[in-house]
């Protein structure tokens, strides 16, 4: 599932000043320990230089911002390399999805210190469901159509990521976007979730 990238950083933003809202000095007397850390999870066709941008707003805002390097091999991947980020946390944390990355923090998201859940243009299954299951239940993004698959891995063409994925943003940093695309496994949406952290912890869309 693709958002216009020119609003991405402002919609995490937003999302988050709720989940957020422990760290403020009026309710900091009545939160303890402090909530101050931040795991944001990439989707397909990305890797985690895509959260740059909202690293530095959450670095000046005092929050300790780490993101999730993921292959994009399969479902269960993620959620490993997630749940290794959000056990060197020292605290509370929210945990951020972005597209593909919603199953990732939905499984990964029942982990302890994962306070709250924040969804950014992502896919948000209940227990027992699969992206391509509910992927067929939307219309098929454009970029799919630029899917370009070599050895059991697959990329977005030039045309389509510029065009489609990245089209919101500055054509300059758009190609710079798409030089680190990460190829995606043909096993990446084939992993079905276990549980749904969403059904009980505080979330955000």
């Amino acid at each position: 599932m693709m958002m216009n990238r020119r609003t991405f950083s402002t919609t995490l933003a937003a999302g988050m000043a709720t989940s957020l809202l422990a760290s403020s000095p009026r309710a900091r007397a009545q939160t303890t320990p402090k909530l101050r850390n931040v795991v944001m999870v990439h989707g397909a066709y990305a890797d985690g230089s895509c959260w740059s941008d909202v690293v530095g707003i959450l670095q000046q805002a005092g929050f300790r911002s780490t993101v999730v390097q993921h292959p994009l091999t399969t479902l269960e991947a993620g959620v490993e390399a997630t749940r290794r980020a959000i056990a060197l946390q020292d605290g509370p944390t929210v945990l951020v999805g972005h597209s593909f990355a919603g199953m990732i923090v939905t499984e990964a998201g029942m982990d302890p210190k994962v306070s709250s859940l924040v969804y950014v243009a992502a896919r948000a299954p209940d227990a027992g469901e699969d992206y391509t299951a509910l992927a067929k239940t939307f219309a098929a993004p454009p970029a799919s159509a630029g899917l370009v698959w070599s050895e059991g891995y697959g990329k977005l063409s030039e045309e389509a990521f510029l065009r489609d994925f990245a089209g919101g943003i500055p054509h300059t940093k758009a190609r710079i976007l798409y030089a680190v695309q990460g190829p995606i496994s043909d096993k990446l949406f084939t992993g079905k979730t276990t549980q749904a952290a969403w059904r009980s912890k505080p979330s955000w869309y």
